[in-house]
């Protein structure tokens, strides 16, 4: 399989945006016309991410699949987690698994082999990971991705307001010793498009630290989140990308897929639809604007 940075990047050119659409349904908020229909709550989510998949598909280059969401129904979720990666990658849209998984050894292999071998159930294109244990926490993962054609976006800076007191402390703050592995992990990983099948997670709420990261990781793809309902904006973000409008895919989840007026909401396809549009205007004008400061 081709690099996975020149796929994402592609994707990203040929959608002409950089959004991600995060998947994380949250029951109580789905549409009565989705829950009443299903069987089980289960069921319920992979209706509504089908349907959400089917408005995106056309729309944005990837979706981010937030695990816990599916981990909290059990096997039945985990059954619907498989599935929306299944049907996105049908859809022709690329998957980012936000499993944040870490450890060391045989137990990062297996992981690894879960999330980032093609004949997997939980088969995604990229995955998050946790760099807290280090290089040989990290590398398991880097090294199955690059067999398989696969990504790795490694949690760096992220957008959680507490996250200060882990990765910005210390004379030399955590973040930019993560950001340093990340850079040495991807070395050699690069693909035609100059991008590394190794990237970085900075959030969107962290925009000071964003110009620093870009800096000291030019041929790392980020996944930005934090845009839209955390608080993050178009105007956080321009650093993310280069002056072509690639380096960057900016995820918003329920700024988008909960964005009607609650459960008995009418036209919430719609909705969900205009989200999108709002969302890929910002971000298309956060790109102008990185272009035209070049």
């Amino acid at each position: 399989m081709r690099n996975f940075a020149d796929r994402l990047a592609e994707s990203v050119r040929n959608k002409g945006t950089a959004l991600c659409v995060g998947l994380d349904p949250r029951y109580v908020l789905l549409p009565k016309e989705v829950t009443g229909a299903a069987e089980s709550a289960a069921a319920a989510m992979l209706a509504f991410n089908k349907e959400v998949i089917d408005i995106a598909a056309g729309e944005v280059p990837a979706v981010k699949v937030q695990v816990a969401f599916y981990e909290r129904y059990g096997w039945e979720g985990m059954k619907v987690f498989g599935e929306t990666l299944r049907y996105a990658r049908q859809r022709g849209l690329m998957s980012v698994a936000d499993v944040k998984r870490g450890d060391i050894g045989s137990t990062a292999e297996a992981y690894a082999e879960a999330y980032l071998r093609p004949d997997s159930p939980f088969s995604a294109d990229a995955i998050t990971v946790n760099p807290y244990l280090g290089e040989e926490g990290l590398r398991p993962f880097v090294e199955t991705a690059a067999e398989a054609g696969r990504g790795v976006f490694v949690l760096v800076r992220t957008s959680n307001p507490s996250s200060d007191y882990v990765q910005d402390s210390g004379g030399e703050p955590v973040y930019l010793r993560v950001a340093e592995l990340v850079r040495e992990l991807g070395e050699g990983k690069e693909g035609e498009c100059g991008y590394s099948a190794v990237g970085a997670v900075v959030g969107a709420t962290q925009g000071r630290e964003m110009k620093v990261l870009r800096e000291r990781l030019p041929n790392a793809f980020f996944l930005v989140p934090g845009y839209g309902a955390q608080g993050g904006t178009a105007k956080d973000i321009p650093a993310a990308f280069d002056k072509e409008g690639l380096g960057a895919i900016v995820n918003s989840s329920r700024g988008i897929i909960h964005s009607y007026e609650g459960p008995a909401a009418g036209d919430w396809r719609g909705s969900i639809r205009r989200a999108i549009e709002r969302s890929k205007e910002e971000l298309r004008s956060c790109v102008r604007g990185t272009r035209a400061s070049g």
